[in-house]
């Protein structure tokens, strides 16, 4: 890890912390910050934040991502650490935590989003194939329909799908043009 991560890591750290803290005590919200474990990824693509529950130890440890960090405006990221602190602190009162009721009334009150608005690129398109049908979805990961879309069906009209890889722009709709396009494309994919 170089030293401008590093420094980017602490930045982002010191800021959550400061956050949290200026929320808890702005919205007199009960949760114990100091059972918080906080942490950075630099390799998360489309997840901006998340918060993991370590029942045994009762810790709830916050991950942020780096790369959401620098693309977003801070306002925008503090939203994404208030989301984080509501799960938190379903995970300290009820030991679980989902996207429920309680989680959106307490993320209302915080401004906190529901969901957060993706920092990243995707790297493949799948796409129906059927003439009339304007079905797609993007992956960041070559998950399973990626790797093998002839196994699957449009979930709209039940046609055929078609992969692009992004960079590139080539096409597959079966399991060795994924391998043809991945080998072609070498040190580019």
């Amino acid at each position: 890890m170089t030293d401008e991560a590093l420094t980017i890591d602490d930045e982002i750290l010191a800021r959550a912390r400061i956050h949290a803290r200026e929320v808890v005590d702005e919205h007199g919200l009960e949760l114990d910050l100091d059972a918080i474990e906080w942490a950075v990824s630099g390799r998360a693509r489309r997840r901006a934040g998340l918060c993991r529950w370590d029942a045994d130890r009762e810790v709830a440890t916050i991950v942020l991502a780096r790369r959401a960090y620098e693309r977003y405006e801070w306002a925008e990221f503090a939203a994404v650490v208030r989301h984080e602190l509501v799960h938190a602190w379903e995970f300290q009162r009820f030991g679980e935590s989902g996207h429920g009721e309680r989680f959106q009334e307490l993320a209302a009150r915080l401004e906190a989003p529901r969901r957060c608005r993706s920092f990243a690129e995707p790297r493949y398109v799948l796409r129906c194939r059927g003439d009339d049908c304007d079905w797609r979805a993007t992956r960041h990961r070559a998950s399973e329909p990626v790797r093998t879309p002839g196994r699957y069906r449009c979930g709209d009209c039940g046609g055929a799908l078609e992969v692009e890889h992004v960079d590139s722009g080539r096409t597959w709709n079966a399991a060795s043009g994924y391998g043809g396009a991945k080998a072609a494309l070498g040190e580019d994919w």
